[in-house]
């Protein structure tokens, strides 16, 4: 039995009927063809799939669609474009904070949440903040270089 469910993704709102046990990362890529939303370990673990419902980074291979009906969710689609790229994303470019590329989405993700809310004042705390996101290319530094510039750029740093 589908569930009706409505959302607001990136500024757009969605109306679909979903299956009860439908994954938001599936309705994500694959109702909506959202898919800069990566998904990894399937189990919460690496990150690639987070995103932000509501103000809050999520997982969304661990979050069921009907869960969200009513949400303001924003994927990485939602930050910028290839022609206007927004402060974080500029500084991963900038600072060759990915590699493969398949944990970006994720990174970009966190990293928009930890700058809504923290003050950054040091590597540690991004490093922590983004602890929950695996990168098997890039060793972090350039990651965390990029968070700390965009930071710097916003104003979180003391």
């Amino acid at each position: 039995m589908r569930r009706a469910i409505a959302v607001t993704v990136n500024g757009r709102r969605h109306e679909s009927a979903v299956e009860p046990r439908m994954l938001l990362s599936d309705f994500l890529r694959d109702t909506l063809g959202l898919t800069g939303t990566h998904v990894g370990c399937e189990h919460g673990v690496c990150g690639a799939c987070t995103i932000i419902v509501n103000g809050d980074s999520v997982r969304s291979c661990l979050t069921l669609a009907v869960r969200v009906d009513g949400a303001q969710i924003t994927t990485v689609e939602g930050l910028g474009t290839p022609g206007a790229l927004n402060g974080l994303q500029t500084e991963f470019r900038q600072k060759h904070g990915l590699q493969c590329g398949f944990c970006t989405p994720g990174m970009l993700m966190t990293g928009m949440d930890l700058l809504a809310k923290r003050p950054l004042a040091t590597d540690q705390e991004i490093r922590e903040g983004i602890s929950g996101n695996l990168c098997r290319c890039t060793g972090y530094q350039n990651i965390v270089a990029a968070i700390r510039a965009a930071a710097e750029s916003l104003g979180k740093r003391p």
